[in-house]
């Protein structure tokens, strides 16, 4: 007689009922308890063949669970066993309250295997009708379909389900409004007057996020060579208080150059809060804070917003949210036609995307000046140009007339992108060299004391002399090197031999 199987081999007997039974050990439960598989048959060849499978799929890691777990016991298990090592505390709240309000009891008690589309979208439309936003729907699918895709890593369930429903799209936000510049203005000249005022200063005129600037530490400042680093941010957690995290992303933690009027405030500031700790004594809480409470704590995020109000009142503008600061800043920056992608950093913007999307409302002058610069790369000769060049013709054309806006200095009524252009166009048609009675011209003239030379391929544009009484002037067009700016001199045309 065979002698007992032991411990964790499988086992083949025949029981009293008259059937065959097989036990097979495939592992350990959950709670730590040996995980013992069960068949049985009348025919032991059949029971043999069960065995043998479930060895082969315990020895390949694919043995099935022996009862489906539910939505519910799933949902839970990756909210406190998994979802803590990949996300932070806030956002593991946030994944609390979806879960525990509106997921569990939409379709938890489903089993796990048996979840199906359908109940997935009678969920998404009970939320809806219950007057939730599509943004926050699309937050509850995101969460559910990360929590499935492990389930199915894992190999309780074949399939996510959530990857086979649409969710509500998203709208965009209509609640990203900037203040326009006298708005800015006014909210800036209000601040002076309020405590910590270099607070609003930085929120507008470096677009920082609130909790990156409530979490500014002097240290990240160097008023020497005029820079600010953000390193870290400021939130409250439920259980935790105030707590300080890095940037969720690399782009976030990036260095600002200062403008000089900000750096003088900072110092003003410094010196403030340098008086406030003396007034405190052994109250003050050193926490190297930029901005801080009169003790020298840090500003909760509700006390920063009330004061942001007040402040919105007492300047006569009208209310925006706060983080619409941030949006004042980028949005100053691109109509002063700011390259986005210099935006896109000075935000901290982990994607070129996310500026453009949310500011293509703002984009008209670059637009134009795309624009331009095709037409003058590619069209050149076909009669398109661009808006500096065609000022630029415009002012040749009309000195043929002694009266013409070009002998007055300038071109009268035509608008070019850059100023300077303009005045180098006036002063080369002033100060250009005219001829000599020997014929021969005088030199070059010189800008910043470098001589003017024609780039090769330069348009030339003739002028005829007026009733014969003086020589032709032949007028020649080109661009500086590396400066975008078109330049015109005056000289002798050659005559040439008849």
């Amino acid at each position: 007689m065979a002698g007992r199987a032991s411990n964790g081999e499988s086992t083949i007997y025949k029981g009293a009922d008259g059937r065959w039974h097989g036990y097979v050990s495939v592992g350990f439960t959950l709670g730590g308890t040996l995980d013992r598989r069960h068949v049985s048959s009348k025919n032991r060849s059949v029971v043999v063949a069960k065995v043998r499978e479930l060895e082969r799929k315990r020895d390949s890691g694919t043995v099935g669970e022996t009862s489906t777990p539910t939505v519910a016991w799933w949902l839970e298990h990756w909210l406190t066993t998994i979802a803590p090592r990949r996300v932070r505390q806030r956002t593991l709240e946030s994944y609390e309250s979806a879960v525990r309000r509106h997921l569990i009891p939409g379709i938890g008690r489903h089993r796990l295997d048996r979840l199906r589309p359908e109940h997935l979208d009678q969920l998404y439309t009970a939320l809806l009708d219950d007057g939730y936003s599509p943004a926050s729907v699309l937050r509850h699918h995101r969460i559910l379909s990360r929590a499935l895709t492990v389930a199915v890593q894992r190999g309780h369930v074949p399939r996510n389900v959530a990857a086979l429903v649409d969710p509500p799209a998203q709208r965009q936000s209509d609640l990203a409004t900037a203040l326009d510049l006298d708005e800015a203005r006014a909210v800036l000249e209000a601040a002076s007057t309020v405590r910590n005022s270099a607070r609003w200063t930085v929120a507008l005129a470096l677009g920082l996020r609130q909790s990156e600037a409530l979490a500014l530490q002097w240290k990240d400042i160097d008023l020497l060579n005029n820079t600010l680093t953000v390193r870290r941010s400021i939130h409250r957690v439920r259980g935790g208080g105030l707590i300080y995290e890095e940037p969720k992303s690399k782009r976030s933690q990036r260095t600002l150059a200062l403008p000089l009027p900000l750096v003088a405030e900072l110092h003003r500031h410094k010196a403030v809060q340098l008086g406030e700790q003396m007034l405190a004594g052994s109250e003050w809480q050193d926490e190297d804070l930029v901005f801080a409470q009169a003790n020298g704590r840090p500003i909760d995020k509700k006390t920063d917003y009330d004061d942001w109000t007040r402040l919105l009142q007492e300047a006569g503008v009208r209310h925006v949210r706060l983080h619409d600061g941030r949006h004042t800043a980028a949005t100053l920056l691109l109509s002063e036609n700011v390259h986005p992608r210099v935006v896109m950093e000075l935000l901290g913007h982990s994607q070129m995307r996310t500026t453009m999307d949310i500011y293509s409302h703002v984009m008209p002058a670059l637009a134009r000046e795309a624009a331009d610069r095709m037409g003058a790369l590619l069209l050149t000769g076909k009669g398109i140009q661009t808006a500096t060049r065609t000022a630029t013709t415009e002012l040749v054309e009309s000195a043929q007339d002694e009266e013409s806006p070009a002998q007055m200095g300038g071109a009268e009524g035509t608008r070019t992108p850059d100023p300077h252009t303009a005045s180098v166009v006036r002063y080369q048609l002033r100060h250009s060299p005219l001829p000599t009675r020997s014929g021969v011209s005088e030199p070059l003239p010189t800008v910043q004391g470098r001589v003017i030379r024609p780039a090769q391929g330069s348009g030339r544009v003739r002028r005829p002399s007026v009733l014969g009484l003086a020589p032709r002037l032949e007028v020649v067009t080109h661009s500086a090197p590396g400066c975008g700016v078109l330049l015109v001199q005056r000289r002798p045309a050659v005559e040439t031999a008849p």
